[in-house]
């Protein structure tokens, strides 16, 4: 595996470096010890699945707040996805920073999110299917949010959302805590 700092702190891209013969190829995805390592949350606790039928449907931005912390490392198993994360921790030196990535099924990169850090996803084509692995269980009273288009971050996406769910696009705007 291959792994790159963004500019989001602790926010990581992971590229596989296959393996070829005349069968096809074989990567690894995940390893613990390798991502422990680099200081990333090793530990899986939960796996989930969203499957997204519509181009340009908007999933975001989540987290789960301090009493609940989760890294999710996110990888687009079907279709392309413009993936982003929020830097919500105010002792960060990137504080209300974002970053963004295409995942890929054709590339099979994944993006590693750190607990503290808000994640969301467009879809760039239909039919895309995401698989997250999270740090830690889901503990609705811990759900929290920013919105996708708040001015306090300045995300830019790279086509309006067609679709998005009615908690996703009202959020209020960013007051520094979440």
């Amino acid at each position: 595996m291959i792994f790159q700092r963004t500019d989001v702190v602790g926010v990581t891209t992971i590229d596989l470096e296959p393996v070829y013969d005349e069968r096809g190829f074989f990567a690894r995805c995940y390893s613990a010890p390798e991502f422990a390592q680099r200081g990333l949350a090793s530990a899986v606790t939960d796996c989930s699945i969203s499957f997204n039928t519509g181009a340009h449907t908007l999933r975001g931005m989540h987290l789960q707040d301090r009493r609940h912390p989760e890294a999710k490392l996110v990888r687009c198993i079907r279709g392309r996805i413009w993936d982003v994360a929020i830097d919500l921790r105010p002792e960060s030196a990137t504080f209300r920073s974002w970053t963004a990535r295409e995942l890929a099924a054709c590339t099979r990169n994944a993006l590693f999110i750190p607990p503290g850090v808000a994640h969301g996803f467009l879809t760039l084509e239909p039919n895309c299917e995401v698989l997250y692995q999270m740090s830690g269980a889901y503990h609705p009273e811990a759900a929290r949010g920013v919105r996708w288009d708040d001015p306090a971050f300045g995300v830019r996406w790279p086509y309006t959302p067609r679709l998005i769910s009615a908690r996703d696009a009202e959020y209020p705007d960013f007051d520094g805590h979440v």
